[in-house]
């Protein structure tokens, strides 16, 4: 880069205005602040009226025969101070009928306020000047503007090559001899490009300056440029290129180029997580038309394959997760983002898996290959954790509760594992994991479920919506709920409790926080308001069926 052009602001050092020709001729002498040469002209403005800064907004030379620093030692010293403060590059002052040499209170002033301060011997015309200076500012905005469209050409014959982000990266840290990262919105780190200094690879750099500082801004000199998304508004922020000058100062140029490739950038992003949304789709048509039996079992293995997925001879186990109607991922493309979050960590599980998604019902689905049938209970710790981590980076999002659900749960995301075994026990392992995972919804949340163990829910579920099912909750325990509804305490959460823990009445009331008599009170009272007895067996059955079939029928 020409270094007679600014380095920091569009336009040209004084040095380099100097070296014009139309200055040149005047004869330029630099009588102050000849340190300070290399300062930025923004523009250049010529002007006699005494109160001329107010006109200027930093980073002009002004041009002056010298008419309006006035005549007495201290208007010149107060004129010279106003343009200092307003930050123009440098006063340049042609000797002729008003000065024959300037005075030494504007020498001195210029000299104290380290404003460069010019004085010409000969006349110049100052339009031919002007002319000169900002042609010189225009040819340099085209100079960076070129370069920065090199940047550009090159980052697309990239793509078009077959190249994907880390190649856009690796363009911009060669270009600006820094290292260069694509975050998310939210901070977290994407890609990496470049090297930082003293050997230190990018990751380093990113860690010691950013990973552990989101919140703090980054380092003086950053170039910071959104990538944008598919929408408007804030929302619309897909990622975020950030240029760090931990090797050499980032110039306008660098910002130029980097916001060409956020162009690209954000046509390769959108581009990719439109084939990953179609991958992750096609993966779930597959899962579920094997779950829905339009799928042979001796033909699932070849198909697989084709989607990648190869777990040779082992036990697979179904896994489904449903997110509930009021939960979605946010963003845009959130499935997409869903799809790629979950895959990233599953691949730190260390076992194969298919994934595959169903938006229409909510549901992400998995056949998870097993080394052996023994395993599944530790498997499926990890592939739940895996789930759940990659739904909260995804940024699955829920409303506020309405008032109609209050007492009777909320739809949080429900991890169900199936059984385990080959492509032939597959189809209706994932069929009934899918449907204990709708009926689960409203179950207090843990980990994941067990599908064997929620039989009786998919029951109760399966009756959902029948007479029979609300008739036989209000035999069973209408009189408790009409008492919840007008009396405190509520009665129905010790019975729940008292229940769970098998009529053990020490952990129920441990549980509760009740001291014993307190539950004795209202396990009588329960039972006097039921007419039945709790400590007969086939009593307990029928409140524990009725409590869990409530959720199923409408209030």
């Amino acid at each position: 880069m020409d270094r007679r052009l600014d380095t920091e602001g569009a336009g040209i050092t004084v040095q380099r205005a100097l070296e014009l020709p139309g200055l040149r001729s005047g004869l330029p002498e630099i009588v102050a602040g000849g340190d300070r040469l290399g300062r930025t002209v923004r523009w250049v403005h010529a002007g006699e009226v005494p109160n001329i800064a107010s006109l200027l907004k930093g980073g002009e030379l002004l041009l002056t025969t010298g008419y309006g620093l006035g005549t007495r030692p201290a208007d010149q010293r107060a004129f010279v101070r106003t343009l200092a403060e307003r930050g123009i590059a440098a006063l340049v002052v042609e000797l002729g009928p008003r000065f024959s040499r300037l005075p030494a209170a504007l020498v001195e002033t210029a000299r104290s306020a380290g404003l460069p301060l010019v004085q010409l011997h000969r006349e110049v015309p100052f339009v031919t000047v002007t002319e000169e200076i900002h042609t010189e500012i225009v040819n340099g905005h085209y100079a960076l503007l070129q370069r920065a469209e090199e940047v550009h050409r090159r980052c697309t014959e990239a793509l078009l090559g077959g190249g994907g982000v880390p190649q856009v990266l690796g363009i911009l840290a060669d270009f600006g001899s820094n290292p260069v990262f694509l975050e998310t919105a939210e901070g977290r780190l994407l890609y990496a490009a470049g090297a930082g200094p003293e050997g230190a690879d990018a990751l380093q750099v990113w860690e010691g300056l950013r990973g552990q500082h989101k919140e703090t801004p980054p380092p003086a000199g950053s170039v910071l440029v959104d990538v944008p998304g598919g929408g408007l508004g804030p929302g619309s922020v897909r990622a975020r290129l950030v240029l760090l000058p931990v090797r050499a100062p980032l110039a306008p140029v660098h910002r130029m180029a980097a916001e060409r490739a956020a162009g690209i950038l954000a046509v390769v992003l959108m581009q990719a997580r439109q084939e990953e949304e179609l991958a992750a789709r096609g993966r779930g048509d597959f899962l579920t038309d094997l779950a829905e039996g339009r799928i042979a079992a001796e033909d699932a293995p070849a198909q697989a394959r084709v989607l990648g997925f190869k777990p040779g001879g082992s036990p697979l186990l179904p896994v489904v997760m449903r997110l509930g109607d009021a939960l979605a991922p946010g963003g845009g493309g959130g499935w997409a983002v869903l799809a790629r979050a979950v895959a990233e960590e599953l691949a730190a599980v260390g076992v194969p898996a298919l994934l595959g998604v169903r938006p229409v019902e909510g549901r992400v689905l998995l056949l998870v290959g097993l080394r052996a049938e023994a395993e599944r209970s530790a498997v499926a710790d990890r592939v739940a954790a895996a789930l759940r981590a990659g739904g909260e980076r995804a940024g699955l999002r829920r409303p506020a509760p309405p008032p109609a659900t209050a007492g009777r749960g909320y739809p949080q995301p429900v991890v169900v594992v199936g059984v385990a075994g080959g492509w032939a026990a597959a189809s209706a392992g994932l069929r009934h994991a899918a449907e204990t995972a709708t009926a689960a919804q409203g179950l207090p949340e843990r980990p994941w479920y067990d599908a064997r163990r929620l039989d009786i829910d998919l029951l109760l579920w399966r009756l959902r919506g029948h007479p029979d099912l609300a008739a036989f909750v209000e035999r069973a325990i209408g009189p408790l709920q009409d008492h919840d509804r007008r009396s405190k305490p509520p009665l129905l959460p010790t019975l729940q409790t008292y229940l769970a823990h098998a009529g053990r009445k020490a952990e129920t009331a441990r549980e509760l926080h009740l001291n014993r008599q307190t539950l004795y009170n209202r396990l009588a009272r329960i039972g006097e308001l039921l007419g039945t007895d709790l400590d007969d067996p086939q009593t307990v059955l029928a409140l524990s069926l009725a409590l869990r079939a409530r959720r199923h029928v409408a209030s």
